[in-house]
């Protein structure tokens, strides 16, 4: 089956369950899956809305549909899968039953795009439903784990691609919320082309899409806005909330660490709010200036998403200054700031408690 065909036909499935109310729509038997262990020591806004990965991976594949879902991806509620006749491979995501309408609708309003994984097929579960998308080739959060960091001309053709799905996104008046590395993904095996994977955690906006406010607040803590942390219940810009998750993203794939780290939640939130931060001398003048056009403390500071695609850095690299493989810091530290540094790394997704 071609390509466009297949796209069609999931369009036109999503259409009708879109349209059909929810209680009139046949349930599929599948096995519950584990319910989330409890968490601790992060403020209940800002958990992330997926439960720790199973520490049990032995267990036989589950069978949704014509699909089979094999292992589970860590700390998501994703799970790489394939099709029991073709055998091809597929991502799929769960999400709740209720209210998964909305949730599905992000995928009409914007239409295909290079840069945004397309949905193939949506299975209604009688807890759940199963959000079939194309498979890749890994997250970005593992690339950087694995490369340490990136040089800067690897990024600026990476993040072009980052910043091309959350402007698309953007302009179809769609907030997206808990931006992070691991929601981008490779779609080739060279790594070289992204996608965003899921519209999960996406804000629909009303009207015009001119107002962007949201009162909700939640997010992956390393990536959250000082905005989303202060007391209170007042709104705050949901765009401008993902551009200060976008510079957390092109500071950890430039340096290796996240611009703000701590062990502690309380710490790390405070760092946050302090919106204080450190460039390494060895990243080229444009690269800095980026990330600053981002990690502003003041929302309103923060250049937009179309702002940011005609910056220099992007469409006038200059030769890097510095050797991808040179540390980050001098060489004469000692022991114990080397251990400090080696903590500083992109850690794995489990959270510590």
């Amino acid at each position: 089956m071609s390509m466009g065909v297949a796209t069609a036909r999931s369009q036109k499935c999503l259409k009708r369950l879109l349209d059909e109310p929810q209680e009139n729509l046949p349930k599929c038997k599948v096995p519950r899956l584990a319910p989330p262990p409890p968490t601790t020591g992060i403020p209940p806004c800002l958990r992330s809305r997926s439960p720790a990965p199973k520490s049990d991976q032995s267990q036989s594949p589950t069978r949704v549909g014509q699909y089979i879902l094999l292992e589970r991806c860590d700390g998501e509620e994703t799970y790489r899968a394939s099709h029991a006749q073709t055998e091809q491979q597929y991502t799929c995501q769960v999400i709740p039953l209720h209210g998964y309408q909305e949730r599905l609708a992000a995928y009409t309003r914007i239409g295909p795009h290079d840069n945004i994984c397309g949905l193939q097929d949506v299975v209604v579960g009688q807890d759940s439903v199963y959000v079939f998308l194309s498979g890749h080739h890994g997250d970005m959060h593992a690339y950087v784990r694995s490369r340490k960091r990136l040089g800067e001309e690897e990024v600026g053709h990476l993040f072009a691609q980052m910043l091309s799905a959350v402007a698309h996104c953007h302009q179809h008046g769609i907030v997206l919320r808990d931006l992070k590395l691991r929601r981008f993904v490779f779609t080739d095996k060279y790594r070289t082309r992204l996608a965003l994977l899921g519209l999960n955690d996406c804000v629909l906006l009303r009207g015009k899409h001119e107002d962007d406010s949201l009162t909700d607040r939640h997010g992956c803590p390393a990536y959250v806005s000082p905005e989303l942390l202060t007391n209170g219940i007042g709104s705050y810009s949901g765009r401008a909330a993902d551009i200060w998750s976008l510079g957390v993203s092109l500071f950890t794939m430039l340096v290796g660490r996240y611009p703000f780290q701590d062990t502690q939640p309380a710490a790390l939130f405070a760092k946050i709010r302090r919106g204080s931060f450190s460039l390494p001398d060895w990243l080229s003048s444009r690269a800095k200036c980026l990330i600053g056009c981002m990690l502003r403390k003041l929302p309103a500071e923060r250049l937009e998403v179309s702002e940011l695609l005609m910056h220099p850095w992007l469409t006038n690299p200059s030769t890097p200054h510095h050797n991808g493989h040179k540390t980050h810091h001098s060489s004469n530290k000692t022991a114990q700031s080397k251990d400090q540094d080696d903590d500083q790394v992109v850690p794995t997704w489990t959270e510590r408690h």
